[in-house]
């Protein structure tokens, strides 16, 4: 599951990890995008020392065997942490999905929590690059997943060939071994949830810096929305 930031990405993550059948990973690109990139996160080094600052080994423990007992790998990317030049040639032996939301609510949100925003940022720009190297993934648009999360889920599982549970539309709050160490600085919404909340439109006003960062992202957003997955 391909996300920019401040998407239901996590929520996602915890309706997956609550099959009995899926392990989950968060954020594996992390450490390496902030090893990488020089970038400023709350909690940057315990994040570098977590995990794998190498992209090879991030792919290789990716593509390594299922655990016993184990039959889906449920992967939560943030798409912001691919860098330009990075080889996507693996992503093909996984089957892919493209989580997308309104550039100006991203914005809005990231902006809650960070002191600047740029276009690179949010990770629509580099969902439209996936979306030219993978074979016709699905693109679900948060807004039209929360007017129903069943009928989408139950889509994606379908798609998989798996067969779907109501255990992923409810989950005890609390945080879980799997999250990322970066948690405590981002997941105290998700913590306090135990579903994913019904969707509102947001009244988002944004100022200069942040219109123009959205109004960049906008004919990414437009091109990925306008395929997106509708369920009738």
């Amino acid at each position: 599951m391909w996300s920019g930031p401040r998407n239901i990405s996590t929520a996602m993550m915890r309706a997956w990890e609550n099959r009995p059948d899926t392990v989950v990973v968060d954020e594996p690109f992390y450490a390496a995008y902030l090893a990488r990139t020089g970038s400023d996160h709350p909690g940057r080094d315990d994040v570098i020392a977590s995990q794998p600052t190498e992209p090879a080994e991030v792919v290789e423990a990716l593509l390594a065997p299922l655990p016993d007992g184990v039959d889906v790998r449920y992967v939560k990317h943030m798409t912001h942490h691919l860098l330009p030049d990075d080889d996507l040639s693996w992503v093909g032996a996984y089957r892919n999905v493209l989580l997308i939301r309104r550039p100006d609510e991203v914005v809005a949100s990231y902006l809650r929590s960070r002191d600047a925003c740029e276009p690179e940022d949010i990770g629509l720009l580099q969902q439209v690059r996936l979306l030219e190297v993978l074979d016709d993934p699905p693109i679900v648009d948060s807004a039209d997943f929360l007017g129903d999360p069943e009928a989408y889920l139950r889509w994606l599982c379908d798609w998989l060939g798996i067969g779907f549970t109501e255990r992923m539309l409810s989950w005890p709050p609390g945080p879980r071994d799997s999250d990322g160490v970066w948690a405590p600085h981002w997941y105290d919404a998700v913590w306090a949830s135990t579903g994913f909340e019904p969707y509102r439109p947001r009244d988002v006003h944004l100022d200069a810096e942040g219109e123009a960062v959205a109004a960049v992202c906008r004919p990414a957003y437009e091109l990925l929305h306008d395929a997106r997955l509708v369920l009738a």
